[in-house]
Protein backbone atom coordinates (compact mmCIF):
# COMPACT_ATOMS: atom_id res chain seq x y z
CA UNK A 1 0.00 0.00 0.00
CA UNK A 2 1.40 3.41 -0.91
CA UNK A 3 1.46 6.57 1.20
CA UNK A 4 -1.31 8.17 -0.90
CA UNK A 5 -3.84 6.03 0.99
CA UNK A 6 -2.88 7.94 4.13
CA UNK A 7 -3.79 11.32 2.61
CA UNK A 8 -6.89 12.96 4.12
CA UNK A 9 -7.12 15.87 1.67
CA UNK A 10 -5.30 17.90 -0.96
CA UNK A 11 -4.74 21.62 -0.44
CA UNK A 12 -4.94 23.61 -3.67
CA UNK A 13 -4.10 27.32 -3.44
CA UNK A 14 -6.68 29.60 -5.09
CA UNK A 15 -3.94 31.04 -7.34
CA UNK A 16 -3.05 27.56 -8.63
CA UNK A 17 -6.74 26.76 -9.20
CA UNK A 18 -7.04 30.01 -11.19
CA UNK A 19 -4.00 29.00 -13.27
CA UNK A 20 -5.57 25.62 -14.01
CA UNK A 21 -8.97 27.05 -14.94
CA UNK A 22 -7.36 29.73 -17.14
CA UNK A 23 -5.39 26.99 -18.92
CA UNK A 24 -8.57 24.96 -19.48
CA UNK A 25 -10.59 27.94 -20.74
CA UNK A 26 -7.77 29.09 -23.05
CA UNK A 27 -7.49 25.66 -24.62
CA UNK A 28 -11.28 25.35 -25.00
CA UNK A 29 -11.33 28.74 -26.73
CA UNK A 30 -8.77 27.46 -29.26
CA UNK A 31 -6.07 29.88 -28.11
CA UNK A 32 -2.88 27.88 -28.49
CA UNK A 33 0.65 28.87 -27.49
CA UNK A 34 3.58 28.47 -29.89
CA UNK A 35 4.63 24.81 -29.98
CA UNK A 36 1.41 23.68 -28.30
CA UNK A 37 -0.70 20.89 -29.81
CA UNK A 38 -3.81 22.49 -31.35
CA UNK A 39 -6.22 20.35 -29.33
CA UNK A 40 -9.16 21.86 -27.46
CA UNK A 41 -8.39 19.83 -24.35
CA UNK A 42 -6.24 20.83 -21.39
CA UNK A 43 -3.86 18.49 -19.62
CA UNK A 44 -1.39 19.23 -16.87
CA UNK A 45 0.62 17.85 -13.99
CA UNK A 46 0.29 18.83 -10.33
CA UNK A 47 3.20 18.64 -7.92
CA UNK A 48 3.92 19.75 -4.40
CA UNK A 49 4.78 18.52 -0.95
CA UNK A 50 3.37 16.18 1.65
CA UNK A 51 2.75 17.44 5.17
CA UNK A 52 1.42 14.73 7.46
CA UNK A 53 -1.88 13.53 6.00
CA UNK A 54 -2.14 16.40 3.50
CA UNK A 55 -0.77 17.08 0.04
CA UNK A 56 -0.06 20.72 -0.74
CA UNK A 57 -0.04 21.63 -4.43
CA UNK A 58 2.84 24.01 -5.14
CA UNK A 59 3.33 23.73 -8.88
CA UNK A 60 1.29 23.16 -12.02
CA UNK A 61 2.77 22.20 -15.38
CA UNK A 62 0.55 22.93 -18.35
CA UNK A 63 1.31 20.16 -20.81
CA UNK A 64 1.80 21.53 -24.32
CA UNK A 65 2.47 18.56 -26.57
CA UNK A 66 0.15 15.66 -27.22
CA UNK A 67 2.08 12.62 -28.40
CA UNK A 68 -1.20 10.73 -29.00
CA UNK A 69 -0.62 10.37 -32.73
CA UNK A 70 3.09 9.51 -32.62
CA UNK A 71 4.02 5.83 -32.97
CA UNK A 72 4.29 3.60 -31.04
CA UNK A 73 2.01 5.56 -28.69
CA UNK A 74 -0.70 5.93 -31.38
CA UNK A 75 -1.16 2.18 -31.82
CA UNK A 76 -1.17 1.67 -28.05
CA UNK A 77 -3.82 4.37 -27.49
CA UNK A 78 -5.91 3.22 -30.46
CA UNK A 79 -6.14 -0.25 -28.88
CA UNK A 80 -7.06 1.18 -25.48
CA UNK A 81 -9.71 3.41 -27.05
CA UNK A 82 -11.19 0.48 -28.91
CA UNK A 83 -11.27 -1.64 -25.79
CA UNK A 84 -12.30 0.83 -23.05
CA UNK A 85 -13.59 4.15 -24.42
CA UNK A 86 -17.30 4.90 -24.45
CA UNK A 87 -18.48 6.63 -27.65
CA UNK A 88 -18.78 10.39 -27.31
CA UNK A 89 -19.06 13.41 -29.56
CA UNK A 90 -15.25 13.54 -29.72
CA UNK A 91 -13.87 11.09 -32.31
CA UNK A 92 -11.87 8.20 -30.86
CA UNK A 93 -8.66 9.20 -32.65
CA UNK A 94 -8.78 12.58 -30.88
CA UNK A 95 -9.22 11.10 -27.41
CA UNK A 96 -6.54 9.79 -25.07
CA UNK A 97 -3.90 12.44 -24.44
CA UNK A 98 -0.30 11.20 -24.11
CA UNK A 99 2.24 13.57 -22.60
CA UNK A 100 5.30 14.06 -24.76
CA UNK A 101 8.11 12.02 -23.13
CA UNK A 102 10.57 14.95 -23.25
CA UNK A 103 8.06 17.27 -21.61
CA UNK A 104 7.37 14.66 -18.91
CA UNK A 105 11.11 14.27 -18.27
CA UNK A 106 11.48 18.04 -17.90
CA UNK A 107 8.68 18.01 -15.33
CA UNK A 108 10.33 15.16 -13.41
CA UNK A 109 13.70 16.95 -13.46
CA UNK A 110 12.07 20.17 -12.18
CA UNK A 111 10.33 18.30 -9.34
CA UNK A 112 13.58 16.61 -8.35
CA UNK A 113 15.48 19.94 -8.31
CA UNK A 114 12.76 21.66 -6.29
CA UNK A 115 12.09 18.78 -3.88
CA UNK A 116 8.52 18.33 -5.10
CA UNK A 117 6.43 15.20 -5.45
CA UNK A 118 4.48 14.68 -8.65
CA UNK A 119 0.92 13.94 -7.40
CA UNK A 120 -0.84 13.29 -10.67
CA UNK A 121 -2.28 14.73 -13.84
CA UNK A 122 -5.38 16.74 -14.61
CA UNK A 123 -7.57 16.70 -17.67
CA UNK A 124 -10.94 18.11 -18.59
CA UNK A 125 -14.31 16.60 -19.31
CA UNK A 126 -16.67 18.88 -21.23
CA UNK A 127 -19.50 16.77 -22.63
CA UNK A 128 -22.29 15.66 -20.27
CA UNK A 129 -23.19 11.99 -20.53
CA UNK A 130 -26.40 10.18 -19.58
CA UNK A 131 -26.00 9.19 -15.95
CA UNK A 132 -23.06 11.58 -15.52
CA UNK A 133 -24.34 15.09 -16.32
CA UNK A 134 -21.48 16.89 -14.51
CA UNK A 135 -18.69 14.65 -15.86
CA UNK A 136 -16.72 15.22 -12.67
CA UNK A 137 -15.73 11.59 -12.16
CA UNK A 138 -13.23 9.36 -13.95
CA UNK A 139 -14.36 7.19 -16.82
CA UNK A 140 -13.42 3.54 -17.14
CA UNK A 141 -10.74 4.62 -19.61
CA UNK A 142 -9.38 7.20 -17.14
CA UNK A 143 -9.04 4.45 -14.55
CA UNK A 144 -7.29 2.07 -16.96
CA UNK A 145 -4.81 4.77 -17.98
CA UNK A 146 -3.72 5.60 -14.40
CA UNK A 147 -4.02 2.14 -12.80
CA UNK A 148 -0.84 1.11 -11.01
CA UNK A 149 0.73 4.56 -11.37
CA UNK A 150 0.42 5.56 -7.69
CA UNK A 151 -0.83 8.94 -8.95
CA UNK A 152 -4.05 10.88 -8.71
CA UNK A 153 -6.32 11.50 -11.65
CA UNK A 154 -7.59 15.06 -11.28
CA UNK A 155 -10.84 15.46 -13.20
CA UNK A 156 -11.87 18.98 -14.13
CA UNK A 157 -15.46 19.30 -15.24
CA UNK A 158 -16.06 22.14 -17.65
CA UNK A 159 -19.56 21.07 -18.58
CA UNK A 160 -20.45 24.48 -17.12
CA UNK A 161 -17.37 26.63 -17.88
CA UNK A 162 -18.57 29.29 -15.44
CA UNK A 163 -18.54 26.80 -12.55
CA UNK A 164 -15.60 24.44 -13.05
CA UNK A 165 -15.29 21.49 -10.70
CA UNK A 166 -12.11 19.65 -9.72
CA UNK A 167 -12.01 16.26 -8.02
CA UNK A 168 -9.11 13.91 -7.26
CA UNK A 169 -9.22 10.11 -7.50
CA UNK A 170 -6.29 7.96 -6.50
CA UNK A 171 -5.35 5.85 -9.53
CA UNK A 172 -8.62 6.96 -11.11
CA UNK A 173 -10.70 4.75 -8.81
CA UNK A 174 -14.19 6.18 -8.22
CA UNK A 175 -14.14 4.83 -4.63
CA UNK A 176 -10.73 6.38 -3.87
CA UNK A 177 -11.59 10.08 -3.94
CA UNK A 178 -9.51 12.49 -1.89
CA UNK A 179 -11.21 15.80 -1.06
CA UNK A 180 -9.63 18.97 -2.42
CA UNK A 181 -9.58 22.14 -0.31
CA UNK A 182 -9.25 25.29 -2.41
CA UNK A 183 -8.07 28.28 -0.36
Amino acid sequence: MSWQHEIRHIRLPQTVWETITAHCRRKMAGEFLPGESPVKRAFGILAGVRSGDELHVRHVVEIKKNARNVEPLKSFMDKLMEQYAIPSTTPMDQRGWVTDPQEFKQCMDFCKREGLIMFGAYHIHIVPWPGDPLRDTPTGLDTVLVKGSKLYSFIISLVNPEQPIIRAFYEGEINAETPILIA
